[in-house]
């Protein structure tokens, strides 16, 4: 999904208004009343188990968001258990918000509540894809929900004071948070310069030479390259949106997420990394980068089980390990079998002077032996009409950021002259 840079104002924008109307009905008549003074449609979903208002009209009540996850609303009211209820209702509103945007354009959506109407507000927010803004007040705001925002850009607003009544602090915000989502939804955005297309490409400290040297050879032939920091969220953020449609081509240098899954590190994106660009058919360019390493916090955060391994203190809260033969072994094979699923055009490169910064000669992590397990699994895995080139040099330097982007090139050419056919 690429946001629109075309704003119509002669039409209302619609907003979608989700929340708790059982226990918050004030805040949200007030939210309702601010919203109609930007002059915005809105569309009300009533996420509350134990009732509804009258203070403002809902579009669809709770019975219906309930229903949507299969569940009657009576029921989930009769067996009491709260932590239930809030998960089913957010499941409902999330499909409900899904099947409102695929009826008509839905141009953002606002939210508020304590823990369980933020939980379900965030589900709801979800369901939307990216460019379409989301904000949600919050009284847990300020703690780590990135499990429940996930790779989704919903912008959170502190409270300060409980969502439970009106007063001259809320009221304020409250104000405050309808003029910002009616002021995101009706923001243009600025024509960009004409591009070649947009490239995704995934970044890491020890990485970073090779990246910025393929940005630059990229930007300068009239591409729009986006980087993603290889953390796990970065991961799962540039995963998602290849999925929304949103990049013509994959430059994935950094796909050392994979080694943090298998070995339970901290920067893992899940079992779905290195599977978006294939799904897609798009063109790729894949490297084994920083598959040398797994990630942890501080050195005592590190698992037991791991004691005689090597360890590099990469900053005062992380501490990269290396990894073994049997690890690579595995990350090859998996590679393999994710690349080989591809319904586009992939070509693997293999830095054959180390994996990363420190994977090079003299460096902490440098390990021929290891690293050559791992290209032995690509190469026996891989499909052969799958391109492997081997690049001698370490892939933090400017010769393998050049020999990745002509690969890459050679890529989106052959497919460019394919579609023009």
């Amino acid at each position: 999904m690429k946001p629109s840079s075309n704003i119509d104002s002669t039409k209302k924008r619609t907003i979608l208004m989700v929340g708790c109307f059982d226990t918050k009905e004030e805040d949200f008549s007030y939210l309702y009343s601010c919203l109609q003074r930007q002059h915005v449609e809105i569309i009300s979903i009533n996420m509350g188990v134990l009732g509804t208002t009258t203070l403002f009209p809902v579009t669809i009540e709770a019975e219906r968001v309930a229903e949507a996850a299969g569940f009657d609303l009576s029921t989930l009211r009769k067996n009491k258990d709260r932590g239930h209820a809030i998960e089913r209702m957010g499941e409902g509103a999330e499909i409900m918000v899904t099947q409102l945007s695929s009826e008509g354009p839905v141009h953002g959506i606002i939210g508020m509540g304590g823990g369980g109407g933020t939980f379900m507000a965030l589900a709801a927010m979800r369901a939307l894809p990216f460019g379409i803004p989301k904000l949600c007040v919050s009284t847990i705001a300020t703690k780590d929900l990135s499990s429940h925002i996930g790779n989704n850009d919903i912008l959170l607003m502190p409270s300060i004071v409980d969502v439970n009544g009106l007063n001259s602090i809320s009221r304020v915000l409250i104000g405050q948070a309808a003029a910002a989502i009616a002021g995101m939804i009706n923001a243009p955005v600025l024509e960009e310069n004409k591009i070649k297309g947009r490239i995704a490409i995934s970044v890491f400290g020890n990485t970073t030479t090779c990246v910025d040297r393929c940005s630059e050879i990229l930007k300068a032939k009239g591409y729009d390259v986006l980087s993603f920091h290889s953390v796990g969220v970065g991961g799962k953020t540039m995963e998602a949106l290849i999925m929304d449609g949103f990049f013509d081509a994959v430059l994935d240098i950094t796909t050392t997420e994979l080694a943090d899954d298998l070995c339970g590190g901290i920067c893992s994106s899940g079992p779905d990394r290195l599977t978006a660009g294939g799904l897609m058919g798009i063109p790729q360019v894949v490297a084994p980068g920083c598959l040398d390493m797994v990630n942890f916090g501080t050195r005592d955060s590190v698992p037991e089980k791991y004691g005689d391994r090597k360890f590099y203190s990469w900053a005062p809260d992380v501490t990269l390990m290396r990894t073994s033969k049997e690890e690579n072994k595995i990350l090859g094979e998996n590679m393999a079998k994710k690349i080989n699923a591809s319904k586009g055009a992939v070509t693997v490169l293999l830095p054959l002077k180390g994996l990363s910064k420190i994977g090079a000669e003299g460096e902490v992590f440098h390990d021929p032996e290891i690293d050559q397990v791992l290209f032995d699994a690509i190469r026996k895995n891989i499909k052969s009409s799958i391109k492997v080139l081997e690049v001698n040099s370490n892939i933090d330097t400017a010769h393998f950021a050049e020999e990745a982007v002509k690969a890459l090139l050679e890529l989106v050419n052959k497919q460019t002259n394919s579609n023009s056919i």
